[in-house]
């Protein structure tokens, strides 16, 4: 009788499994608020009570949607951000983030395509 190994579909399986489960809890976030605290050097910004974090593959943008350097953002200044949140405690992943002149009502968001 011959007995067959599955070690490597068990590894397969599990790494689908693992991988299926970062997706399955990573959450979408966008959401509109002032600059509470920020460090440019450690890449971390509080809005809104929360904190964000970017990294290379963060888009930053001004209210026209075009592409500014992270330095042109301070504390007070509003912003739009689309971020993930990945594990609850840990700090919300900025994919794309727009420097906004200020509050941007409902009545407003007409003229933010971003903000659809």
């Amino acid at each position: 009788m011959k007995i067959k190994s599955y070690g490597k579909e068990i590894i397969l399986v599990s790494c689908f499994l693992l991988l299926f489960s970062a997706f399955t809890f990573a959450a979408e976030v966008r959401i509109q608020g002032k600059v509470d605290e920020l460090d440019l050097k450690k890449d971390v910004m509080v809005v809104n009570e929360k904190a964000y974090t970017w990294d290379i593959n963060t888009k930053f943008y001004n209210e026209n949607a075009l592409p500014i350097a992270k330095g042109q953002f301070k504390i007070n200044h509003w912003v739009y951000i689309e971020g993930v949140t990945v594990r609850k405690g840990s700090p919300i992943a900025i994919k794309k983030i727009y420097l906004l002149p200020g509050y941007i009502g409902m009545g407003d968001r007409d003229k933010y395509p971003f903000m659809q």
